[in-house]
């Protein structure tokens, strides 16, 4: 018995091997769970060139939106797992959509094999000029001496904007309003055109009015500054250690896909992100490249859920 178990281990390793050896042998399918011009698929299609040529395949992006990228998550979890399905997952896919909506049908711990912590885009805390706080410091004061009178607004319930806010209210002990809009150009636009004193935002959509003066930049919502906006001190050096509120995504495959598989395309990634053009590419496009490895990422993934499960249920969020 112990001889025929002992086989079959090695058989199956055999053909695992022979698959990573071959692999990839057909186009490669990134899935996204968001529509054409995103952050998700602008990131995309900056490192996919790449990730192609060192692959020797090409890899189509196909963008499945819906209930915020549940519905993508949902199909890659249940793709056969060869290493020919992956997932360009965000940190709402991850982390955040098991505690916001009232279902979905996939686990993203169980569901999925870690690739890698592709980048991250820090959100930064912007005020209008009529609001008369210079620094974080100034406007925690300026907003405890009017309780709930201050607004801030995000493109859609759920999203990393709105969940930066909730986490400083809790943070920070202070009262402040949510206002969604549908989609972040909406939100932008009553920010700087006064309506709302304040919002949360990826670097990108504010970097212009931050430049001209439009909008005032009070912190980061990051460990570390972002290369766009260095003068801007981050949120965690301001007097609230740890505190991290990034929209990040992550490359994630279906959980049975073999390990030699999942090391291949780390290795691939990992070169493409050391590819000079892809590399300014993305931060230029605000994103900070991250990197690292697969156990790197499912620890984040595994820490970032309890995180934002805790701000979500204290906010009161949910979704259908």
């Amino acid at each position: 018995m112990r001889h025929l178990v002992l086989a079959t281990v090695l058989a199956l390793a055999s053909v695992a091997q022979a698959q990573a050896q071959s692999y990839p042998t057909r186009p490669i399918t990134l899935v996204l769970g968001f529509a054409p011009g995103g952050p998700s698929d602008v990131m995309a299609r900056i490192f996919s060139r790449k990730l192609e040529q060192l692959l020797g395949q090409p890899v189509v992006i196909e963008n499945r939106s819906g209930a915020g990228g549940n519905v993508a998550a949902e199909l890659v979890a249940r793709a056969e797992p060869d290493g020919h399905t992956l997932l360009l997952a965000n940190s709402g896919i991850l982390a955040a959509n098991i505690s916001l909506y009232k279902k979905i049908n996939f686990d993203p711990v169980k569901d999925f094999a870690p690739v890698m912590l592709v980048g991250a885009q820090p959100n930064v805390l912007v005020v209008h000029p009529s609001v008369p706080a210079k620094t974080l410091t100034e406007l925690i004061a300026y907003v405890k001496t009017k309780p709930g009178k201050l607004n801030f607004a995000s493109g859609g319930r759920g999203s990393s904007p709105h969940l930066a806010g909730e986490l400083l209210k809790q943070r920070a002990g202070i009262d402040i309003v949510h206002v969604a809009y549908r989609g972040t150009g909406p939100a932008l636009q009553d920010v700087v055109a006064g309506h709302i004193e304040m919002c949360f935002s990826s670097v990108s959509p504010v970097l212009g009015y931050i430049q001209n003066g439009t909008l005032r930049p009070l912190a980061v919502a990051a460990l570390e500054r972002t290369p766009l906006l260095p003068d801007v001190p981050t949120i965690a050096e301001l007097g609230f250690p740890g505190f991290e509120a990034n929209a990040w995504h992550g490359l994630v495959v279906p959980v049975a896909t073999p390990k030699e598989v999942v090391a291949i395309l780390h290795r691939a990634m990992a070169e493409t992100l050391k590819d000079p053009d892809t590399r300014k590419a993305l931060i230029t496009f605000g994103v900070d490249v991250v990197g690292g490895t697969p156990e790197e990422l499912a620890a984040y993934i595994k820490s970032e859920i309890p995180k934002w499960a805790e701000i979500i249920k204290a906010s009161g969020t949910s979704l259908d």
